[in-house]
């Protein structure tokens, strides 16, 4: 009986291996084309803003055509895909999956304004996926079922288990999907010129068409064509910028030379004349900023008299209109009440202060960490919290990354468990050929800043500058701080968000490789997007609604609700994403934590010790998810001013907030632990699921 149901499914597998073959060799083939012919467009002087709409329409139609052809109503379709995705494609789904905004825009900015620290994210990722291989994939995939809540509340035999991981599921699901939409907002801002409000909401149309149509399966076939114009797209400036800066068109084998040339220029910028009069200026202002803070009435009342008094004047004077503007505009903008100025100019004093230092307060690229092992007491202290927090953030990813359910869930459409672990593989391949270019990126973005960028007079300053300060200044913005019409560094204050994405124009690139670069960033926030928001409906529908409320619920109605579920969260992210409420590599970061503490143990110890029973795995996760988020709430400046707490945060053996998941995941282990060896053992069919899992998988 086993034979005649495992016979067809080879022939099965090769046929719609060798359609989908076909298929995306000539989507590659056409998006090639498409690229070529905006390029000739370009060259007979089509307009940035129209090659920026073709992108933006042209992919998200792709994208939308693919997920009405794959509409479907059957749960096991919307769930899983119909548990027939090929190795190879559930790979590279699941590395589109993976590779979200903050891998695509916000590693090589976190590369290039933290140096060695910034690998800390190569390696926490990377090795997470070492940890979904041989610890998780293989056993969730040979259990069946649609989500790890499923997974969890059939292991430990409790609805309360599910509910609690359906929980800890939608938060961290939402906390990630609020990052992909603001990116979604960043790139789509750029390429069409809207605001960044409504890019945000235009953008989410591109989500919703994929996911909530075809749910799984159109979200995994749109995911391959959403990978291959971000590899691309990834791969294309990086390389002709190594070949623009060393001949070369690998730029992984080059990294090195640029990161020696790198180290000069850094050397030469740390002594410059003019690079320390611009310290001096910022030093001289932070400390005028304090002066403020001791009195902020007093202080308020006199710059608004002052500036009153300055537009009465120009006035008076009949200066031009454009000065008198200007001047009511500063007028208009000042803070209304003493409570905004002091949060004002607590906020610009950190920014001054933290840029009055050598490189902009940049540490210098290929230092390991900050202070000195053999230096002073302080510098042995910074050291040591360096290299602490260093380690912190990869334990935190790697955790982060085997919890995560969206990615988790990936590994349930495949055939079989061996096809599920041969994906993780994929996964990693494709993964890692943008995980091994980052970092060459950033150190060729920061040659071409630092070599050729900086020293420029302001009134020969590119136009991008101005075009991506308009989007947002406080991802750049460029002032003439010591008065002498040339740009140092130390002048210019560039956000992480915005180094791959300004690429392609920094290195002098004609503007449709912009345009590709943002189309790439927007496949990537996409992808993920569509995963995340599938999760979180998946949860509510599947794992609250039809386990827990109505198991009689019919298929229809389960993906009918799970639409609407799905709606209502993405129009609930891009509310939030709207508002800009932290940057993305926080955001995604805290979405690890939250990950790795409140799940990843309890689906560890529920497939290695037999003994982790209902009640330690509902401790388990209250711990984790408290403490982290306790631990985030006390620390995250941003946090904290949304929560009203004042005074200056007290860090645990000054581990920042980023890694707050390194107290809970320990916590949550350590109360699974107790509290199953306190309380009954687990017995009849949550064992026999045990010894189920951890018997040889199946093929």
């Amino acid at each position: 009986m086993a034979r005649k149901k495992t016979v067809p499914v080879a022939p099965v597998n090769r046929s719609l291996k060798s359609k989908l073959n076909r298929i995306y060799a000539w989507y590659t083939l056409g998006f090639a084309v498409f690229v070529l012919v905006l390029a000739m467009l370009e060259r007979m002087g089509m307009s940035k803003s129209w090659i920026g709409f073709s992108f933006l329409f042209a992919t998200v139609a792709v994208y939308a055509c693919i997920g009405v052809l794959s509409r479907t109503t059957d749960a096991t379709e919307y769930y899983v895909a119909g548990r027939r995705v090929p190795a190879i494609y559930n790979g590279m789904a699941s590395g589109a999956d993976w590779m979200s905004a903050a891998s695509f825009i916000g590693m090589a900015g976190t590369l290039y304004l933290s140096g060695y620290g910034g690998l800390a994210f190569v390696l926490g990722w990377t090795g997470g996926f070492c940890l979904v291989a041989l610890g998780l994939a293989p056993y969730l995939r040979q259990f069946g079922q649609f989500t790890v809540p499923d997974f969890l509340g059939d292991r430990y035999g409790s609805h309360a288990v599910r509910l609690m991981a359906a929980f800890a599921a939608v938060l961290c699901s939402f906390i990630y999907v609020v990052a992909q939409i603001y990116g979604i907002g960043l790139i789509t801002t750029r390429l069409s010129g809207l605001t960044f409000e409504i890019g945000v909401f235009v953008g989410l149309g591109g989500v919703l068409v994929c996911s909530f149509l075809g749910g799984m399966r159109a979200v995994t076939w749109t995911q391959v064509a959403q990978y291959i114009i971000l590899i691309v797209a990834y791969l294309a400036p990086v390389v002709w910028l190594s070949v623009k800066q060393t001949g070369s068109p690998l730029p992984q084998a080059v990294y090195g030379y640029q990161v020696q040339k790198i180290a000069e220029l850094e050397r030469d910028l740390a002594v410059d004349p003019k690079e320390l009069e611009v310290i001096e200026v910022l030093q001289a202002r932070a400390q005028a900023l304090g002066r403020k803070l001791e009195d902020v009435p007093t202080a308020l009342a006199q710059e608004r008299l002052e500036a009153q008094r300055q537009v009465a004047r120009l006035k008076a004077e009949d200066a031009p209109l454009a000065q008198i503007q200007a001047a009511e505009k500063r007028l208009a903008l000042m803070p209304r009440t003493v409570d905004e100025a002091r949060e004002l100019w607590q906020r610009q004093k950190a920014s001054d202060e933290a840029r009055a230092k050598p490189l902009a307060g940049m540490p210098p690229h290929a230092q390991q960490f900050a202070g000195d092992p053999d230096g002073t007491p302080a510098e042995q202290q910074a050291f040591d919290e360096s290299r602490r927090n260093f380690l912190a953030l990869v334990f935190c990813l790697m955790v982060g990354t085997a919890g995560l359910p969206h990615i988790l869930t990936r590994f349930y459409t495949t055939p079989s468990v061996r096809e599920a672990r041969e994906s993780v593989g994929w996964s990693l391949l494709f993964i890692g050929l943008l995980y091994i270019t980052a970092p060459a990126l950033a150190v060729m973005v920061k040659f071409e800043v630092f070599g050729t960028l900086v020293g420029t007079p302001f009134n020969q300053l590119p136009s991008w500058i101005a075009q991506w300060a308009r989007v947002d200044p406080a991802l750049l913005s460029v002032s003439d701080i010591n008065g002498d019409g040339i740009l140092q560094l130390g002048e210019m204050s560039i956000g992480g968000d915005i180094v791959m994405l300004a690429t392609p124009e920094l290195a002098g690139l004609p503007y449709v490789v912009s345009g590709m670069v943002a189309a790439g960033g927007l496949a990537a926030a996409l992808s993920t997007a569509d995963g995340l928001l599938l999760t979180i409906s998946a949860a509510l529908s599947h794992d609250v609604y039809y386990r827990v409320i109505n198991p009689r619920a019919t298929t229809g109605t389960r993906v009918t609700i799970s639409k609407a579920l799905l709606m209502l969260t993405a129009l609930a992210a891009a509310a939030v994403a709207a508002q800009k409420p932290a940057d993305i590599l926080f955001l995604v970061a805290a979405a690890f934590s939250f990950a790795g503490a409140a799940l990843f143990p309890v689906l560890v110890l529920g497939v290695f010790w037999k003994r982790a029973n209902r009640w330690g795995a509902l401790a388990g996760m209250l711990v984790g998810m408290g403490l982290t988020a306790y631990y985030m709430a006390v620390t995250q400046p941003w946090l904290r001013s949304a929560l009203g707490l004042s005074g200056v945060p007290e860090l645990w053996w000054g581990i920042q907030p980023i890694s707050a998941g390194l107290f809970g995941v320990p916590a949550s282990f350590a109360a699974i632990v107790l509290v199953s060896l306190l309380t009954p053992p687990t017995r009849g069919a949550q064992a026999a699921l045990v010894d189920r899992l951890r018997s040889p998988p199946r093929p």
